[in-house]
């Protein structure tokens, strides 16, 4: 693995390219394959090439343009539809925190944090996470500006190109496209995880979620993550406090 941090004094430029560069990969790809089966999906529902092509630039997380797809289908109104998709967007909010840490220095403006926390999904911020720590710090934001844009921009391209020819799409390949992001997403977070507490949180967080959703269908993620979390964080410091005492 090369280590870009000793190539500290290559220009703006290159270190954006190979932004753009590592958008190529294997998570790349599951998301380009999870948009595939969306654009069937929003042409399932009635959403027009242009709106899927608009949506998916705007909102961009997938899981939230889901659910906007949903409340269209059913008729709802459209502050009852902004609701469920910023609801379904709070869980973002935790990644834009653990990333911006990352990507800001001394002289980062707070307008291009605003600019690239748009960028942050599933997909960028595990790619981030990654691979910033080899990048030298004031050329994070060019890095991950390379990097959120590409997959922005090629996924809109994908949705316009799929969308002509959603009806030829299996509706069963269409959802299991859409499962590749959560999925992957899933095994990196478990691999990646540095204690056990992350382990318990994510086993929980399965267990619950499915509960939640029948109980709490508005919130079901929210809660279900709340409890998970603060269970294994609880569990962490019992753990701890044994082995302390």
């Amino acid at each position: 693995m090369s280590t870009w941090t000793s190539d500290a004094t290559a220009p703006r430029s290159t270190w954006f390219l190979r932004g753009v560069r590592a958008a190529f990969s294997l998570p790349g790809l599951i998301l380009v394959s999870s948009f595939i089966g969306f654009a069937a999906l929003a042409k399932d529902a009635g959403v027009t090439a242009v709106q899927a092509a608009f949506m998916t630039g705007t909102v961009w997380a997938l899981p939230s343009m889901v659910v906007l797809v949903g409340a269209i289908a059913s008729g709802a109104a459209l502050p009852a539809a902004m609701f469920a998709v910023t609801l379904s967007a709070i869980r973002l909010m935790p990644m834009v925190m653990a990333l911006a840490p990352e990507m800001r220095t001394g002289k980062t403006r707070q307008w291009v944090l605003y600019l690239l926390a748009h960028f942050v999904a599933v997909t960028s911020w595990v790619l981030a996470m990654e691979r910033l720590k080899r990048v030298p710090p004031h050329m994070r934001t060019t890095y991950y500006a390379g990097l959120g844009g590409t997959l922005v921009t090629t996924n809109i391209t994908v949705v316009t190109v799929v969308y002509a020819v959603a009806d030829a799409l299996p509706s069963a390949i269409s959802a299991a496209l859409l499962m590749l992001t959560p999925m992957y997403f899933l095994t990196s977070l478990w691999g990646s995880a540095r204690e056990r507490a992350g382990h318990v949180a994510m086993v929980l967080g399965l267990v619950l979620g499915p509960v939640f959703h029948m109980v709490l269908p508005q919130i079901d993620l929210l809660v279900a993550g709340l409890i998970g979390g603060t269970a294994a964080y609880g569990l962490r410091l019992w753990r701890l406090k044994a082995r302390a005492a």
